[in-house]
């Protein structure tokens, strides 16, 4: 199998699924969007990962190719309706590419939070197993606001209704982070943006804190992702 994976910055690629993807021997295509590369034939792929990034679904003038980025993502789901799964700025794009609508995360959910599958997650094949309340990283300023039509909600937390949903049977997405490793954290506390995202909520001295409060919950993390993938492998393949 051959993935294809659309970053927005370099520092925010698949994270602990490359481990994963290699010991399952899946060949993977990282396109760096925001260096300009350039979008490659669809059909040559079998699954389409999107992942974060530091821009909103809306700043098409500061990033332009997000109008070619949505356009793939909607043929993928829509036209191919081939194995899609985007994180965090992914999870944003897969709802606006669709027709939903994002809009900003009041207050920002920026920490190690609680987040809890709905009950339509139990019949879910991706997030089905997945324990019902878990710990999550999460860091973003803008939320789905209005899931796109046909998705149903999977997770949510206390103040952000759409953490995760599926879209029709082959795309799911989630806004908090389930590729953490060891050195995530401190690794996009180094973005200008997601720096002063936190500490505009936490206040100075904020990175070390989080990266702190993250280390009991690695082991989870890591269990979680890796299910995460197995029930996804698992289901595309059938």
């Amino acid at each position: 199998m051959r993935f294809l994976v659309f970053q927005h910055i370099a520092c925010e690629h698949p994270g602990i699924f490359r481990k994963f993807f290699a010991a399952d021997g899946i060949a993977w295509d990282a396109v760096e969007l925001d260096e300009g590369a350039a979008i490659p034939a669809l059909e040559n792929y079998d699954a389409l990962w999107v992942m974060g990034g530091p821009m909103d679904v809306w700043d098409v003038d500061e990033c332009p190719w997000l109008v070619d980025e949505k356009r793939a993502i909607r043929r993928w789901v829509r036209e191919l309706e081939k194995p899609f799964m985007g994180l965090c700025l992914g999870h944003q794009l897969l709802a606006d590419a669709l027709g939903g609508t994002c809009g900003p995360q009041r207050p920002p959910e920026i920490g190690i939070l609680d987040v809890a599958l709905t009950t339509e997650a139990e019949s879910d094949p991706v997030f089905g197993n997945l324990p019902k309340e878990f710990k999550a990283v999460q860091w973003h300023s803008v939320r789905v606001a209005q899931p796109p039509e046909g998705a149903v909600v999977l997770a949510k937390s206390g103040i952000c209704p759409c953490q995760a949903m599926r879209v029709g049977k082959t795309a799911w997405s989630m806004q908090y982070h389930v590729e953490i490793e060891d050195n995530t954290i401190d690794d996009w506390g180094n973005i200008p943006a997601y720096a002063q995202a936190l500490e505009r909520t936490h206040g100075p001295g904020a990175l070390p804190r989080m990266a702190e409060a993250a280390k009991p919950h690695t082991a989870n993390f890591a269990a979680d992702a890796e299910t995460l993938y197995r029930n996804f492998m698992r289901t595309i393949r059938q």
